[in-house]
């Protein structure tokens, strides 16, 4: 009997939620007697990611006008609504914490089974508003699939839903270059938003004043910070302009990855940092923060890599120093990154998602039932 799975998302845009929907979809639709379908909802509903030909993708008709976002809102939740009508998925899957509020109010009252996941810090703050919705919708989900142990315990402590499932990302496997050299580099890959501290990062590589070592940040503005210029004066100001460069976005970051030695992750909030994981598949010991949810996941400390108590900028830098000059323990540390991402393999992580939202319609409660 063929399965028809509904994937919805505000885009599939740059962005670690956006490459995991992505990665699902690919592997949904590789399934015998599955079509999947994919619903876009947000203002810019763009596609950066590779999808499979079979995957069916749906887009509002009108472009959203953020000077009138409630009417278009409005008519967003119409849509979807209408959409998932059409489509009659047997279950449905949404990702994002404000646009899973959007997504079970416009599927309310329909006998179709919707699964949600919070994509960023498990307890973010969405204002009062979109936190009140969180609290009176997430409960009528038929599920709710959290990132890590930590997300689970605090949607278990708030109420939001019973039947929780504990799912990470999937990494992808970035395999080495033979043909591509190993460069003294310290590699950081981020949106350019306050809450992942490169300011602090750049201070730190300074101190630690090393010449013969570069650092590399890969990430563009977001969230209308616009950091990239205040990240480039910082550089300036320390005189570091032959050491530190800014590369901005890029959608070939695995290049980066196989010319680097070490990954520096200093975010303090975090619902999976898929960035960590793609770093120990490449081989890099990785130093981090020890932020909410995520890093301790993969990192094992002083064997892949270093778990910092969040701003402990003292300790960071020493780890780091340590491992700028110490190849052997650099190389060390790099053999026992894959035995950490067992569990996160892609196929690994899909089967789990699709088991989870496949369950029997009649195990669990429908929205609004």
């Amino acid at each position: 009997m063929r399965k028809k799975v509904c994937l919805v998302i505000h885009s599939l845009g740059i962005g670690g939620m956006e490459r995991v929907m992505t990665q699902l979809a690919n592997n949904f639709a590789d399934r015998p007697e599955t079509e999947v379908h994919i619903v876009l909802i947000g203002r810019n509903r763009e596609v950066s990611y590779g999808v499979a030909n079979s995957i069916i993708i749906h887009r509002p008709a009108f472009e959203f006008n953020n000077h009138h976002r409630q009417i278009d809102a409005i008519r967003t939740m119409k849509f979807l609504r209408s959409e998932v009508q059409k489509i009659t998925p047997d279950t449905v899957l949404s990702f994002g914490e404000i646009w899973n509020n959007l997504v079970l109010i416009a599927l309310k009252g329909l006998n179709i089974p919707v699964f949600i996941s919070d994509r960023s810090q498990p307890d973010k703050n969405l204002g009062r508003l979109h936190n009140y919705l969180r609290n009176k919708l997430y409960p009528q989900a038929t599920g709710y699939i959290a990132q890590t142990q930590k997300a689970k315990e605090i949607c278990l402590s708030k109420g939001w839903n019973l039947n929780v499932k504990v799912i990470g990302n999937p990494i992808r496997e970035i395999t080495s270059d033979i043909f591509q050299e190993k460069e003294n580099i310290v590699l950081s890959v981020g949106r350019l938003i306050r809450t992942k501290y490169f300011n602090q990062l750049i201070k730190m590589f300074v101190e630690i004043d090393n010449p013969n070592w570069k650092l590399v940040i890969v990430g563009g503005d977001a969230k209308k910070q616009y950091l990239s210029r205040e990240l480039k004066n910082i550089v300036k100001e320390l005189g570091a302009e032959g050491q530190i460069t800014l590369e901005g976005e890029q959608k070939d970051i695995d290049s980066y990855y196989r010319k680097s030695k070490i990954f520096a992750f200093t975010s303090s909030s975090e619902g999976f940092p898929n960035v960590v994981g793609e770093a120990l598949s490449a081989g890099l010991p990785v130093v981090a923060y020890d932020c909410n949810a995520g890093p301790a996941d993969m990192i094992k400390d002083g064997e892949n890599g270093y778990l910092i108590p969040l701003f402990d900028q003292k300790l960071f830098k020493q780890k780091l120093s340590m491992l700028m000059h110490n190849e052997v323990l650099r190389e060390q540390m790099g053999s026992r990154t894959s035995d950490s991402l067992n569990n996160f393999r892609v196929d690994t992580i899909a089967d789990r998602f699709f088991d989870f939202i496949s369950q029997s319609q009649e195990s669990y409660a429908k929205i609004g039932s």
